[in-house]
């Protein structure tokens, strides 16, 4: 499988960005990006969201954008399979990931948790590990009032900046979302706090991630 050294200012990387709904990629791993994009990281971003239809595709595509500026290129892809229902469209959703899988070439893929109480989520990452084998995956994390924050191991550090950026964005983009008790501004910063304090990050923030397999070297 493919290994990640840490990337420079200047280097390139290629990022593949999966997630089931139009908030997700921001919510888990939207941070990260905007960190390497700040730092003069030459980022390729392969950007794809699940189930975005009528104003969630909007509110995708705006995000994205914003998430995004900065970055080399940007390949947003939205597809409009049923929220709620991936386990019953698996073979559907299967098919839909082979043939991404020619497109790219990642170094790094963000993706679901294996664990996470979705059942959207869960499948997302299933097909992941199914189809991306030979591929450095970071599983994020969703916060919700199924209580199933986990426990990652690999941390990217944020700067105050940054996930103020992360949080502006979230609360402007995502129209649909704000009636949500678990949409909320003080919970994504809490999250962040939290992973912040868990990795002493120099500037208290941090997002996290669950890296199941890693080649060093």
């Amino acid at each position: 499988m493919q290994g990640l050294g840490f990337p420079k200012p200047g280097q390139h990387l290629s990022v593949l960005c999966l997630g089931a709904h139009s908030d997700d990629i921001e919510i888990g791993a939207g941070g990260t990006l905007l960190g390497w994009i700040a730092a003069g990281v030459h980022v390729d971003v392969y950007w794809c969201v699940l189930s975005a239809a009528g104003p969630r595709a909007v509110e995708a595509r705006s995000s994205a954008a914003a998430f995004l500026d900065g970055a080399v290129s940007a390949d947003v892809r939205l597809a409009e399979f049923r929220d709620g229902f991936f386990p019953a469209e698996g073979a559907e959703l299967k098919l839909w990931m082979e043939e991404l899988k020619p497109r790219v070439r990642p170094d790094v893929i963000f993706t679901h948790r294996q664990d996470d109480a979705h059942q959207d989520h869960r499948e997302i990452s299933r097909l992941t590990w199914n189809t991306f084998r030979d591929h450095l995956i970071l599983e994020y994390e969703i916060p919700k009032w199924d209580g199933d924050i986990g426990r990652p191991n690999v941390y990217f550090p944020l700067t105050a900046r940054v996930l103020d950026k992360k949080l502006d964005i979230l609360s402007k983009h995502f129209a649909s979302q704000r009636p949500k008790d678990w949409f909320d501004v003080e919970v994504f910063r809490g999250l962040a706090r939290l992973r912040g304090m868990e990795c002493r990050a120099r500037e208290r923030y941090a997002e996290a991630f669950t890296a199941r397999k890693v080649c060093l070297g």
